[in-house]
């Protein structure tokens, strides 16, 4: 029993030739009948008109119907597009032949459709739109379908210095039959497209002469020919700007890592300009050696970290979008200086030949790692690489080199290893390898073909020369040094002694001759030398020790130095010393009393005094009695320190005036300026100095037997 109802029945033997005719005839049905597809159904012309009568065509309903043929197809496929009334349609498409009345009605909801017509009649196809909405829209082709050829499959962009390179792919039945191809584009804000540019061939054509900084959209479409009659115009691709800057790098950092010897961090940051369109950034990091991989690291943000070994590597940044590649900013990460050398005894070298040597290490690596790279150099060249396997020795000969040794010429080799067992060569550059040690070798070593330069001029005593030299450089060496000799001789009348000489390690950039003859002239040389033995020597440098009377007359001239010295500041220092030291006895002439005497208020006062008469001079005190107020000039002066003799009695009783009265104590008042030094002899020669007038205050100075009566004096 077969699907819909067909039951075969197969013909006697006997008539085997007509049978087997019978059943391709009756298979052929059986297979058209199940290529048709479930949801069409056999229509009739006046069917159709009657159902559809009320559908017509509309600017916003279904549109563009085409039915081509796809080379290497059997049927046609019809397309459209929909209408724009509403977004949940349904489709009914009507194909007919109307020479033999030939009608399909398909109902779809996709916007194409494979159809089966015969090919020797003209083709005649609706498509009918419903949706929700009670509008129904159609859209007729009525020709015969022809052989279209695209669009293409994929296409690629790629914008440089102006123009743009467009490269496509067609599909695989219409690739054999296309020989070109036409791009046309537009730009933003633009409603026609431009006349298309015309390929040389069928994959790449070149488009010149367009603005840089601009968007464009572009359209592909093959060129018509036999055997493409009819070429599809592909979708608008959007093409974005040209990238023209370099991005910037902000910061690099190359730090250790804890608990990883041998291994680096990378830390690397940078910037790009914001106005310029970009998808993100494109990253390529390789050793600088040349070994694979060149790794390409895609990022969306402006920064990377990579864990990578002390070997050297270089790296490039650039920004990219779907169309363009910004130019890269190139940055060189040098191997790390100051890893294990060969004096520490982790790395070996031994050389066989200019094509072969031995490399050897102290660990058993074996135990962990299996995989291996050895890097060695020259300095300023690039460095050559070996990868390799090794799971038993802690040795291995690398032969033949790639390129063979230069004799005289120093080469750095550093080991590292590999985590990955699956393949010692590397499948990443980042987290690969860390670096085990580095040493120095040379294939053949030779005498040195220099000598220490800038042999400075000996600083000379009686017995001693110090030296100082600039060490012979890498280059120069050919070879490791192993030290420098001092060649010296002492000179008699011009002529050369017998020579002596002094090795000194070749880490050293000075030395002191000693043990010299004193007032004699020397020469000196000096050299380097290697295992293979000693250089070429530096040109002569003489010199002479110094003279013992040359000493003594320099210690005399020293003392004579020093005592002039002492001479020419020494009272300077010694009045300095003393005023800080002791201090300084003032002047009684020079005293404040003295200088305060001369103002006018103290003048007054005592031109008062010298108006008093002295009636005894023997008494035991001194009196003064306040006649009248002092005067204005005194006022406010009560802070002044006087001298003032004691004006008590020796018995302590208060003296008194004639009258009973008692006489005012005035050793609070002011009497004298102050100063150092204020004594009675000092008052005397400062009134005597001044012409004696008489003003409106008198005072008794001397009291005994007499009294003084309206300021005047009697005598007894």
């Amino acid at each position: 029993m077969v699907r819909g109802g067909f039951h075969l029945d197969f013909l006697p033997s006997t008539c085997s030739s007509c049978a087997t005719t019978l059943q391709f005839f009756i298979f052929g049905l059986i297979l058209v009948y199940y290529t048709t597809p479930f949801s069409s159904e056999k229509c009739k012309s006046h069917n159709v008109s009657s159902r559809y009568h009320d559908c017509g065509t509309h600017p916003d309903g279904v549109r563009d119907l085409d039915c081509f043929r796809k080379r290497n197809a059997g049927n046609p496929v019809c397309v459209w597009k929909p209408g724009r009334l509403s977004s949940e349609n349904t489709y009914t498409l009507i194909v007919r032949q109307p020479k033999n009345y030939y009608c399909y009605n398909y109902s779809v909801a996709d916007f194409s459709k494979t159809i089966k017509i015969f090919r020797a009649f003209d083709l005649l196809v609706e498509v009918f739109e419903h949706s929700k909405s009670s509008i129904c829209t159609k859209a007729n082709f009525s020709q015969s379908p022809l052989v279209r050829c695209g669009p293409p499959s994929e296409v690629t962009f790629s914008r440089l210095s102006g123009g743009l390179l467009v490269d496509v792919s067609w599909p695989r039945e219409d690739a054999k039959a296309i020989g070109k191809f036409s791009v046309s584009y537009k730009a933003p804000g633009s409603r026609s497209w431009s006349e298309g540019v015309i390929s040389l061939n069928a994959t790449t054509c070149r488009v010149d002469d367009l603005n840089s900084s601009l968007v464009y959209s572009v359209r592909i479409r093959c060129v018509t020919s036999k055997k493409c009659p009819q070429c599809a115009v592909s979708e608008a691709y959007t093409v974005p700007p040209e990238l023209t800057s370099r991005p910037l790098i902000v910061d690099l950092q190359d730090t250790d890592i804890e608990g990883r010897r041998g291994s680096r961090l990378l830390s690397l940051t940078w910037k790009f300009p914001a106005r310029e369109l970009h998808d993100g950034y494109r990253v390529t990091v390789g050793k600088a050696s040349g070994e694979p991989p060149q790794e390409r690291i895609t990022t969306s943000r402006p920064e990377i970290t990579l864990i990578i070994s002390h070997s050297a590597y270089r790296l490039a940044i650039s920004a990219v979008n779907n169309a363009s590649t910004s130019p890269a900013v190139s940055r060189a990460i040098p191997r790390r200086e100051g890893g294990p050398r060969t004096a520490d005894g982790k790395l070996n070298v031994t050389v066989h030949s200019d094509v072969s040597f031995t490399i050897s290490w102290k660990d058993d690596l074996v135990k962990t790692y299996v995989c291996f790279c050895a890097e060695w150099r020259r300095k300023g060249h690039e460095a050559a690489y070996k990868s390799f396997y090794q799971n038993r020795d802690n040795h291995r000969t690398l032969s033949p080199l790639s390129e063979p040794l230069e004799p005289f010429k120093r080469y750095s080799i550093t080991l590292h290893t590999r985590p990955n067992k699956d393949t010692c060569n590397m499948d990443a550059v980042n987290n690969s390898e860390s670096t085990y040690g580095t040493a120095q070798f040379y294939f053949a070593e030779g005498p040195p073909v220099a000598a220490p330069a800038n042999i400075s001029g000996p600083r000379v005593t009686l017995d001693s020369a110090a030296l100082q030299w600039s060490s012979i450089p890498e280059e120069d060496a050919r070879g490791f040094l192993r030290g420098y000799v001092i060649h010296y001789n002492e000179l008699h009348h011009g002529r050369p002694g017998t020579e002596r000489n002094v090795t000194v390690d070749p880490t050293l950039n000075s030395f002191e001759l000693r043990n010299l003859e004193s007032g004699t002239a020397y020469e000196v040389q000096m050299s380097g030398f290697t295992a293979a033995g000693e250089g070429v020597r530096s040109p002569a440098t003489r010199f002479k020790t110094e003279e013992q009377e040359s000493s003594h007359l320099r210690g005399i001239i020293t003392i004579f130095a020093v005592v002039a010295t002492v001479l020419m500041f020494g009272p300077v220092i010694i009045r300095r010393a003393k005023a800080i030291v002791w201090p300084s006895i003032p002047n009684p002439e020079k005293s404040n009393a003295m200088q305060n005497i001369e103002e006018p208020c103290d003048l007054e006062l005592l031109e008062s005094i010298t108006t008093l008469k002295v009636e005894e001079w023997d008494t035991a005190s001194l009196r003064l009695v306040e006649k009248q107020s002092l005067s204005s000039c005194s006022e406010g002066e009560g802070d002044s320190d006087w001298i003032r003799r004691d004006a008590e009695d020796s018995d302590g009783e208060v003296p008194r005036d004639a009258t009973g009265g008692a006489i005012q104590d005035l050793r609070g008042a002011p009497l004298a300026p102050p100063g150092g030094y204020t004594t009675l002899d000092m008052f005397q020669r400062a009134t005597e100095s001044q012409p004696v007038t008489r003003s409106g205050m008198d005072y008794i100075g001397q009291f005994s037997t007499s009294l003084l009566v309206d300021g005047e004096a009697a005598e007894m």
